[in-house]
């Protein structure tokens, strides 16, 4: 896993906002990173692959367990009032993408470490399933990479397809830098691309009719199935949440409401109790430990919040506006510091299980909203690469 610096196109922003990543450069600084790409072997995949499926088995049982046990999800903040519904979909299961992406923690040599699963709300999607390879065949046409995750959301909304109303609603907010704008747009564009019709609505636009009982689009048109770019943890404070639970009788909301226990950072110290040791997890606790660790709250998102202490000291922080909800204290996991400042998290991305796809961000200490995204191709044997075609 080499990082190898490059000359980026000269026309960039054009050929990536031309597939959709209107979302490119954040902070004056390009986002979407080609200056550079990292390097894999095969051998170094497969063990990605590996602890991917590994992972994704470690939370099959870490799920059951947690609906199984009513103090869990009250550890995990959840209202109670929700409990119920949690187990019900845990068991029933909906129909979904069951897609999300696991941050690893890796150097190439020893395995990977889990650092958190984002499969409630998952972004970088765009960046991972299509820019990525779209740069590879302009750069590099002759090396491969691991992606394959655009094919593999066709084929889930495909195949669940049958299981679904005429008609899904696609929620996000109206956020100005266009992140979550772009995500939705893109699942919308796999959604279609799999025979589904689709209807694209903001989540503050979402009414309630009180009549007959169930959410309507700005048409007034019954929403019968919603995918939702939009934290679970976030529904269930709103205003409607009454309404919200009403609803779970008869409307498919997607992904389904059992989500809201693999993305809370409390799963990391279940996964810690049932397989202490594990060679792809790292040692987490509710408890302030008395090593080196990192304090994650149970909802922050993007880093916020977070904090490293190392030494008896915080060396690095995030400002946000989560805590309250509690926190969870991971061991401390030295990244590989690829270059000056920069230090990679894998995103392996999994549909139904299956490692499809991954992308890498760099950031400082802490990966961030300001992390950016990275591609990589994979190269047989130890040979240089062939320098990149203009």
């Amino acid at each position: 896993m080499i990082r190898i610096p490059l000359e980026p196109r000269a026309d960039w922003q054009a050929k990536v906002e031309a597939e959709g990543l209107i979302w490119h450069t954040a902070d004056g600084r390009p986002y979407w990173n080609e200056s550079a790409c990292y390097r894999f072997s095969p051998a170094q995949i497969a063990e990605i692959e590996g602890a991917t499926a590994e992972l994704y088995r470690l939370f099959l049982a870490a799920g059951q367990a947690i609906v199984d046990d009513p103090a869990l999800l009250d550890r995990f903040g959840i209202p109670p009032r929700f409990h119920q519904a949690i187990r019900e979909a845990w068991e029933a299961e909906p129909p979904a993408l069951n897609y999300g992406r696991f941050d690893l923690g890796y150097d190439g040599a020893c395995p990977p470490k889990l650092f958190e699963f984002n499969c409630d709300t998952p972004t970088s999607l765009l960046e991972a399933a299509v820019i990525q390879w779209s740069w590879k065949d302009a750069r590099f046409p002759h090396l491969d990479q691991y992606t394959r995750l655009h094919e593999a959301l066709v084929a889930k909304w495909r195949d669940i397809a049958p299981l679904l109303p005429p008609v899904v609603h696609f929620a996000h907010v109206s956020d100005e830098a266009g992140e979550d704008t772009v995500t939705t747009a893109y699942l919308r564009d796999t959604a279609e691309a799999a025979g589904i019709t689709t209807v694209p609505i903001l989540i503050d636009d979402l009414g309630w009719d009180h009549d007959r009982r169930c959410f309507v689009d700005m048409a007034g048109q019954r929403i019968e199935a919603v995918f939702k770019l939009y934290p679970w943890e976030w529904l269930t404070a709103e205003a409607f949440a009454p309404q919200l639970l009403e609803s779970l009788d008869d409307m498919l909301w997607i992904e389904p409401i059992w989500k809201m226990i693999w993305s809370n950072k409390a799963v990391l110290a279940i996964l810690w109790q049932l397989f202490p040791g594990h060679p792809n997890l790292l040692p987490t606790s509710f408890d302030i430990p008395e090593g080196d660790a990192v304090a994650k709250p149970l909802l922050a998102r993007e880093g916020a919040n977070v904090s490293i202490r190392k030494g008896g000291r915080v060396i690095a922080e995030q400002a946000g506006d989560y805590g309250e909800e509690g926190y969870v204290y991971q061991a401390l996991y030295p990244l590989p510091e690829s270059a000056p400042g920069c230090f990679p998290v894998i995103g392996s991305w999994v549909v139904d299980g299956e490692l499809v796809g991954i992308g890498i961000r760099e950031d400082g200490l802490i990966t961030g909203n300001t992390a950016r995204f990275v591609p990589h191709v994979i190269v047989e044997g130890t040979e240089p690469m062939a320098p990149p075609r203009d």
